[in-house]
């Protein structure tokens, strides 16, 4: 597949960032306000981070207190929703391919490519991160665990948050308290991404994302995509689809929008209906090869890309895409990196929350044995859901 010149070069670009912020750093000297450089990272260390939240939690007790004893039970429920997800999909691959969800890792430069997409990544990380250790924070606060410092970390495009607790006093408190302060983080994330999913549901670009019957609760639906013209000597023009004609479902997968259409293979056939004249019709229609991407099949149309969802709350007017979809990425970034944290790897919260649990009932021994037996089940879950995706459309880029 052929790249534009900006998609092609986007981990050079990545790169070329990274030292110029390196660069800076070091220009301004930023060692002496407590940052740490290093040729991969740039790490802030804050040892004042207790008393902003001591303050923070002076004022607002009562609901920290509630959110601590909330984040145990959502903990349980996040991880238990992840787990199915995960299931769930690699059962659609076999039995429901159209079904399957396509995951990847978001790497800028890598998977991440456009710059549009890197840059509403790179925005969104620092906002969710500032949440997600702030609860940790404020909740160990309310549990008495002292915080020794509180910072952020950048290794040249991914981001880490952390709030470090006095690990002796965390090992001390009770296992109700520690429960509380590693499911906060998770938590507030998807807290902020409900809140923030509540208002985007004003939004058309929300629609893209919203599964049904949410999306038919909250939008008015298009009746499908309208098609501008026919590409000469193409299978569209061949079957006899004309200007003006509405495609309402390709292959049985419903169309009401352009990122709707499924991928298409050259030289195979699709089952297209469409509106015409508000009569519904069905075609065959031989797929061509797209001139800039042999491997990418097309139907033969010019269609209207416009986006035609209606949201039902209209009471918000959203006059800049840029925004829209810098906040819906904020949304997806938020929701997912709760959820996805709390999977019990070793390096997520998810992790610490189940050993939280069995420690001490048994023995060390055993803890050990059975914590490696879930990383490992959940890493081979994890991987497969990935190595699926790959089967399905190869590495796909955002």
């Amino acid at each position: 597949m052929e790249l534009d010149f900006i998609t092609e070069n986007s981990i050079i670009y990545v790169l070329i960032a990274w030292v110029a912020i390196l660069g800076t750093a070091k220009a301004l000297k930023l060692e002496r306000y407590g940052f740490e450089l290093k040729s991969y990272s740039l790490v802030y260390k804050n040892q004042h981070v207790q008393s902003v939240l001591t303050k923070i939690l002076g004022r607002t007790r009562r609901g920290i207190r509630v959110f601590a004893d909330v984040s145990v039970i959502a903990g349980f429920i996040m991880m238990g929703f992840a787990f199915w997800f995960l299931l769930s999909n690699v059962s659609k691959f076999f039995v429901e391919p159209s079904e399957f969800s396509e995951l990847t890792v978001l790497i800028p430069g890598i998977t991440l490519t456009s710059s549009s997409s890197i840059l509403n990544f790179l925005l969104s990380i620092p906002i969710v991160l500032i949440i997600h250790e702030g609860a940790h924070g404020i909740v160990a606060t309310l549990e008495k665990i002292k915080i020794k410092t509180g910072g952020f970390a950048i290794f040249i495009a991914m981001f880490a948050g952390f709030v470090e607790p006095d690990e002796e006093e965390f090992n001390k408190a009770r296992k109700i308290s520690k429960l509380r302060v590693i499911g906060a983080g998770a938590t507030s994330n998807v807290i902020f991404a409900f809140v923030l999913g509540a208002l985007l549901l004003t939004n058309p670009f929300f629609a893209m994302i919203l599964p049904e019957p949410l999306l038919s609760t909250f939008y008015d639906l298009p009746d499908g995509v309208l098609i501008l013209s026919i590409i000469e000597n193409s299978g569209a023009e061949k079957a006899g689809l004309l200007p003006n004609d509405i495609i309402t479902s390709i292959n049985d997968v419903q169309i009401y929008s352009p990122i709707d259409f499924p991928a298409l293979n050259p030289g195979e056939t699709a089952n297209v209906s469409i509106l015409r004249d508000g009569q519904p019709l069905d075609f065959t229609v031989e797929i061509i090869a797209s001139d800039d991407d042999p491997e990418r099949g097309l139907i033969g149309i010019m269609r209207d890309n416009s986006f035609a969802y209606k949201p039902v709350l209209n009471f918000i007017e959203w006059n800049n895409p840029q925004i829209s979809m810098f906040l819906l990425w904020l949304w997806m970034i938020s929701f997912f990196i709760g959820i996805i944290n709390m999977l019990p790897l070793p390096i997520l919260d998810g992790g610490k929350f189940i050993h939280t649990i069995i420690d001490k009932r048994i023995s060390d021994n055993s803890v050990n044995g059975i914590m490696w037996g879930i990383y490992a089940f959940t890493f081979a879950l994890f991987g497969l859901n990935i190595a699926l995706s790959y089967i399905k459309s190869g590495w796909f880029t955002i």
